[in-house]
C-alpha cells in the first residue's frame, strides 16, 4: 500500500481562501510527473493554512497558520512568500525542525530546516540595479524605499554596490510601504538634482512614487526592484509605465518556453508558470529522493536536489540545494525588464 504524504501549504497573502497566486496546482502538476516516473510511491495530500502577514497583516497571523500545519503532521511546508513574513518564520522552522520552502526575497530567510527559492533577492537585486545604472552612464542615484526590513536592506546593499561603481546615492527618502502619497519624498529627492531615479520595496508604495515622478516630467532612468512584478495585475503597470524593474523570467529561458508551449500559456502568465514550475519541481524531487517521509528525511532530499534547469532567470539558470546551500537558484537568476504601455519587455542590461 502507497505511503502517505502531506505537504503543508501557507498562505501569508490571505486569511482565507481563495488563495491568491496559490501554488498547490503547481505541486500537483510536478509531483504527478515523478509518482509517473516510478520515482514516487506515495499518496499525497495538500493541508492548507492562512495567515494574512506584514505589511497588511500581521506576523503573529502566520505564525497561527504554521503552527496548524506542524500541528497536522505535515512532512514539508511550502511558503511563506513574503519577505517580512520568511524572516519571521525562520527560526519558527529552525525550532519545529520541519522542512520549510520559502519563496520570498530574503535570504536571511534560510537554515538549516529552511530553504529557499528566491524570488527576487532583497540583496542581489540592488546590485543589478546598481550595474545597469552605471551601464547607462548614471552617476547619481536618488532613492524612495519603503522603511520596513525590504525597503532597507534593498538599500543597504544599494549602497555598498553603488560605492565599489563610484556612484553617489544623493537622497534616500523613507516612505511607509503603504504610503498612498509620497510626493513630498518624490520632491525631495528631485531637489538634489539626480540623474536616475530608484524606488524599493514591496510595491504596494510605488504607484505612489511613480504618479508624482511622471507628474514632474522627469524623463531620466527610473528602475524599481521586484515591486514591478505587480504590474502583472489590474493598473499597475500604467501606473509605472516607463519604468524599468527586476523580474524573474527572461525571453531566451529554453525550459521556460517549452513549458509556455506544452501549457499554451500566454505571454504575461511566464513570470508565475516560472516560479510555479521551480518551486513545485524542487518540492517533487526533494520528496522523490527522500530516504523516507519523515520530515528529516524530506530535509536529505532536499539536500540531494541538483542541477536542475530552472525555469526562472537567464538560459543556464540551475536549480539546487546542497548541506550548506539553502538557495535553490543558481546563475543568472535577475532579468532587467521594462513596462511598456502594459507590456514587459526585456531590456539588455546596462
Amino acid at each position: 500500500m502507497a505511503q502517505q504524504v502531506r505537504i503543508g501549504i501557507l498562505n501569508d497573502m490571505a486569511d482565507g481562501p481563495p488563495a491568491p497566486g496559490d501554488v498547490t496546482q503547481w505541486l500537483e502538476r510536478e509531483i504527478a510527473a515523478v509518482q509517473a516516473d516510478g520515482r514516487l510511491d506515495a499518496d499525497v495530500e495538500y493541508i492548507h493554512a492562512y495567515g494574512l502577514g506584514l505589511p497588511t497583516g500581521s506576523a503573529e497571523a502566520v505564525e497561527r497558520a504554521f503552527r496548524e500545519l506542524v500541528a497536522q503532521a505535515v512532512c514539508i511546508i511550502v511558503g511563506p512568500a513574503i519577505g517580512d513574513n520568511a524572516l519571521a518564520a525562520t527560526p519558527w522552522v529552525e525550532q519545529e525542525r520541519v522542512p520549510t520552502l520559502n519563496w520570498a526575497g530574503a535570504e536571511r530567510a534560510r537554515g538549516d530546516y529552511m530553504f529557499h527559492l528566491q524570488v527576487g533577492s532583497h540583496e542581489d537585486e540592488s546590485l543589478v540595479i546598481a550595474r545597469h545604472l552605471a551601464g547607462l552612464g548614471a552617476r547619481r542615484l536618488g532613492v524612495v524605499y519603503d522603511d520596513s526590513p525590504i525597503g532597507t536592506r534593498h538599500l543597504r546593499y544599494l549602497e555598498d554596490e553603488a560605492k565599489i561603481l563610484g556612484l553617489a546615492i544623493v537622497a534616500a527618502t523613507p516612505i511607509s510601504p503603504l504610503a498612498d502619497n509620497a510626493s513630498a519624498a518624490v520632491d525631495a529627492v528631485l531637489a538634489q538634482r539626480p540623474d536616475a531615479f530608484v524606488y524599493l520595496g514591496l510595491g504596494l508604495s510605488a504607484p505612489a512614487v511613480a504618479r508624482p515622478l511622471a507628474s514632474r516630467g522627469w524623463r531620466g532612468p527610473r528602475i524599481m526592484n521586484t515591486a514591478g512584478l505587480r504590474g502583472y495585475h489590474g493598473d499597475f503597470a500604467r501606473d509605472i509605465d516607463g519604468w524599468t524593474y527586476i523580474d524573474m523570467f527572461s525571453d531566451t529561458n529554453r525550459t521556460l518556453a517549452a513549458l509556455c508551449a506544452e501549457m499554451k500559456l500566454a505571454p504575461q502568465q511566464s513570470v508565475w508558470a516560472a516560479k510555479g514550475h521551480d518551486l513545485g519541481r524542487l518540492v517533487a524531487e526533494g520528496l522523490a529522493r527522500a530516504p523516507d517521509f519523515s520530515r528529516d528525511g524530506v530535509k536529505h532530499g532536499l539536500e540531494q536536489v541538483k542541477w536542475l534547469p530552472a525555469a526562472e532567470g537567464h538560459e543556464g539558470t540551475l536549480l539546487g540545494f546542497g548541506l550548506y546551500d539553502r538557495g535553490a537558484l543558481h546563475g543568472r537568476y535577475l532579468v532587467v525588464r521594462q513596462w511598456i504601455n502594459g507590456t514587459s519587455v526585456e531590456v539588455a542590461q546596462g
